[in-house]
């Protein structure tokens, strides 16, 4: 099918597993994307930034590992808690848009020295 004009997308509670397709970055018209509270696994994929009217993007409650994209850096809410992130926040990523809290782990604002290592 077509999904070109798909604004929502709310695949939230659903006990999903795997990865999450990096071909979700081409729905262009994408507003608000809810994936949390699921078994999702791996990296979050970079294509996600693709999406320029993105403004929510929930992604706690799952086991995904890896760092944040920085190209996520245009979505205003953004939710990752109680995943398995490491790394740093980017800091294209406007602090008030992540949820404070990452699940136990305090992931830091990247800087030039984290770029270093």
């Amino acid at each position: 099918g077509n999904l070109a004009n798909l604004e929502e997308l709310w695949l939230h509670n659903n006990d999903l597993t795997g990865p999450i397709p990096r071909e979700l970055g081409n729905l262009a018209n994408l507003e608000e994307l809810w994936l949390h509270n699921n078994d999702l696994t791996g990296p979050i994929p970079r294509e996600l930034g693709n999406l320029a009217n993105l403004e929510e993007l929930w992604l706690h409650n799952n086991d995904l590992t890896g760092s944040i994209p920085r190209e996520l850096g245009n979505v205003g809410h953004f939710s990752a808690a109680y995943n398995r992130l490491t790394g740093c926040i980017p800091a294209n990523i406007e602090p008030s848009s992540i949820n404070p809290q990452l699940g136990g782990v305090e992931l830091e604002r990247c800087t030039s020295a984290h770029r270093r290592r």
